[in-house]
């Protein structure tokens, strides 16, 4: 049984900002604007479009998550990975698979899958534990950086290790399910502006504890992403991921500035400091808007038509696509989905001509359909990100 040191769980209070702080009122209008933008971007969108944004969301929150822990997997291998389509290459295939585990444990959170609260231990275990189950046996191992052993991480295992994480210590391994019971009950009855603020003050404090031997960075995220999902009806538009990728010195400086102690009696009432806490949930909130603003821009229907179009024309000239082409997306941007019936009388040509145009729309990717019978619907593929939904991912 792993040793726990009877460290007091005060010593990671304060949870969350109290009312108290005078940065309060400026993060409660954050969560409001925040709540206010998510919803607008929501009701914006088709029912369809939306499912299929949602799609590629997941891959963008993989790609930039595991950017940040120092993981490049390109968004072209992540759809490839998804198809069964793996690199010979032994290292480029593992970034493959954990880029596939990822995605299928955030499409398990956004079906519905978590039955606990996200910030309950039995949630945060079941994360790891999904995640770490798909991945490669090479990426189940951790470094001791000093005596360099190489540790095995088991999938859903809180640690039985003592570790240190730069300059911070974490909790004795028999401690932490007692600072995570703390934790769930620190967040389990907010409100609904409290909830918001608890998606980043949250995400600290998991990683605070650092609960298991590896892994911790993308159980936090994903565990901050189902918060926001509950809080704001998110339904996976949008993620937090690439905004920290972007600026992950200053995400993982802010982490840092969190760990440290109290500033004196203004600071709170915790053994932490509160205005870290706090400089950090704003930094979070911000960064939250800043990606609603940029999803937002990027899927105004009359901007994403043209960019649309103008990529089926220049397919169409090439030979990529069969003419008329473009009229079968021009319909579904406009309508959100098209019957397959309905497609001989917007192309005006023969149900031949139409199967062989709405195949060939459906084997490039733009379209996708539940059968061969079923509604057309677009698609987001990340190969086309670039010219569809351009600054999504880095170019190229």
């Amino acid at each position: 049984m792993a040793r726990d040191d009877g460290e007091s769980i005060g010593l990671f209070e304060p949870l969350m900002v109290s009312e108290g702080s005078p940065s309060r009122a400026v993060l409660s209008d954050l969560a409001l604007e925040l709540a206010e933008k998510s919803a607008a971007f929501r009701a914006s969108l088709p029912e369809s479009i939306a499912a299929a944004l949602a799609d590629l969301v997941r891959s963008m929150n993989c790609y930039y998550s595991n950017l940040i822990e120092g993981h490049n997997t390109h968004p072209i291998d992540i759809e490839r990975a998804l198809e069964g389509d793996y690199s010979a290459d032994p290292k480029k295939r593992d970034l493959q698979l954990e880029a596939k585990a990822h995605i299928t444990v955030q499409k398990w959170i956004d079906d519905g899958g978590l039955e606990d609260p996200s910030t309950a231990l039995a949630s945060i275990i079941e994360i790891h534990c999904r995640f770490c189950e798909l991945l490669p046996e090479d990426l189940l191992f951790v470094e001791d950086p000093q005596t360099h052993e190489n540790i095995p991480v088991v999938p859903g295992q809180l640690r039985e290790r003592y570790v240190q994480v730069g300059q911070h210590i974490p909790p004795s391994p028999g401690a932490v399910p007692r600072f995570l019971d703390r934790l769930h009950q620190a967040y389990a009855r907010a409100g609904r502006i409290e909830s918001i603020l608890a998606a980043a003050c949250a995400h600290h404090r998991l990683l605070w504890v650092h609960p298991f031997m590896d892994g911790n960075g993308r159980v936090a995220r994903l565990m901050s992403y189902a918060m926001l999902r509950n809080s704001l009806d998110t339904r996976g538009l949008w993620s937090v991921a690439r905004g920290l990728a972007r600026r992950e010195a200053d995400y993982k400086a802010h982490l840092q500035a969190c760990d440290g102690d109290r500033r004196g009696d203004r600071d709170g009432r915790g053994t932490l400091s509160e205005a870290a806490l706090a400089s950090f949930t704003e930094f979070f909130l911000r960064i939250s808007i800043d990606q609603v603003e940029f999803m937002g821009s990027l899927m105004q229907a009359e901007r994403l038509r043209d960019r649309i179009m103008i990529w089926a024309e220049e397919e169409m000239r090439a030979g990529n696509l069969p003419p008329k082409s473009d009229l079968v997306l021009k319909a579904i941007l406009y309508q959100g989905v098209l019957e397959r019936g309905e497609v001989d009388s917007v192309l005006g040509t023969s149900e031949r001509t139409s199967r062989r145009i709405t195949s060939a729309l459906l084997k490039a990717g733009a379209l996708r359909s539940e059968s061969t019978r079923a509604p057309l619907h677009l698609a987001f593929p990340a190969k086309y990100a670039e010219r569809w939904m351009p600054g999504l991912f880095p170019e190229g």
